[in-house]
């Protein structure tokens, strides 16, 4: 199959809603990351999402609407939580999971039966949908397990060759995925961090959980509740660990970790702010020092460009766990297989 980038303009957007009527998959550009866009109650199409990823069967997929009319039949209540946060920050990086009506195919909850329900902010996702004059199921548009991408070239790097079409917007400009809130239950949990953090639910809210399991692994045998929490996820090639303590001391164990594996005959790297004192390493800029919105949006690219370099390990500080802080140490934990160590001892 030839695969085709094209611009998210007008007739991009016409060529691409007809691929998704019939039956197919594009790559489509969000704010947070590229999706892998199908008509999300074509059970047919959908299950090409789950091919042309390598994507488990047991990763649910998240349905993007254009409006909040797109949810008349795709959810058989809307939780008085759920509302008052789609007033505070939809159009908007945020999934809401609700109580799933008939009309969506299994094989988009993985059997369960909730939903995941986004609007995105941007321009182009909202007019494909409303183009396509179908609610689209949309993971990110990348080889499972690998780094999301957050620009047309991800997309084709990853999947040139099994989808016909990608419209290009761009990079993203959140760089993580949405931040997934279930609303099902007495209080919101969320289940993956995201632009919309723990602080902004709370104000809006009053009160706001954080699932556990969104900084450890999932136990065998424990289902999957949301896209983005399986053990290892985002992973570039290489070996990935975090380091937490005194920054000082921090900096000094990665630049002696990388001195080892340089020593070795490794190719090693350091994902980190180019203010420290790393010396002649080779140091790849996630930002500048303690920046985590800047950190989110190049999260993605940065791993990426850890293969592209032929890199066999990396070493990164770990951020504050609050604000966004929390959604790029959720993504770098399942990239790393949530190898963190602490680093002790006076500075």
């Amino acid at each position: 199959m030839n695969t085709e980038v094209i611009r998210a303009d007008a007739e991009g957007i016409r060529r691409a809603a007809e691929l998704i009527r019939a039956g197919e998959i594009v790559g489509m550009p969000t704010e947070t990351v590229y999706g892998l866009a199908a008509d999300a109650l074509n059970a047919g199409a959908v299950a090409k999402i789950f091919r042309a990823k390598g994507r488990p069967a047991d990763n649910p997929l998240i349905v993007h609407i254009a409006d909040e009319s797109g949810l008349e039949g795709l959810v058989s209540s809307v939780p008085e939580m759920a509302r008052r946060l789609m007033r505070a920050y939809w159009p908007g990086p945020m999934t809401l999971i609700m109580p799933k009506t008939e009309k969506i195919p299994d094989i988009v909850t993985a059997g369960g039966d909730t939903v995941g329900i986004r609007m995105p902010s941007n321009e182009a996702a909202r007019a494909l949908i409303r183009e396509s004059k179908r609610p689209i199921a949309a993971p990110s548009a990348n080889t499972s397990g690998k780094p999301s991408p957050t620009s047309a070239q991800h997309v084709f790097s990853d999947l040139k060759g099994l989808i016909p079409l990608i419209l290009d917007a761009g990079p993203c400009g959140v760089g993580v995925e949405s931040t997934v809130i279930d609303t099902t239950g007495k209080e919101p949990v969320v289940l993956r961090p995201g632009a919309i953090t723990p602080e902004m639910i709370r104000e809006t809210l009053g009160a706001v959980e954080v699932d556990a399991h969104v900084m450890k692994p999932l136990a065998d045998g424990e289902s999957v509740r949301s896209p983005g929490m399986k053990y290892k996820h985002y992973a570039p090639s290489a070996s990935l660990v975090l380091f937490e303590g005194e920054h000082g001391r921090v900096v000094r164990e990665m630049c002696a970790r990388y001195d080892a594996v340089a020593a070795a005959g490794g190719v090693p790297a350091i994902l980190g702010s180019p203010q420290d004192d790393f010396g002649q390493r080779r140091v790849f800029t996630l930002a500048e020092a303690g920046n985590a919105e800047e950190a989110a949006a190049h999260i993605f690219a940065c791993l990426r460009e850890l293969d592209d370099a032929g890199v066999t390990a990396a070493f990164c500080e770990t951020l504050p766990l609050e604000g966004m802080g929390l959604a790029v140490m959720n993504r770098l934990g399942r990239a790393a297989g949530f190898n963190i160590e602490h680093v002790g001892g006076p500075a």
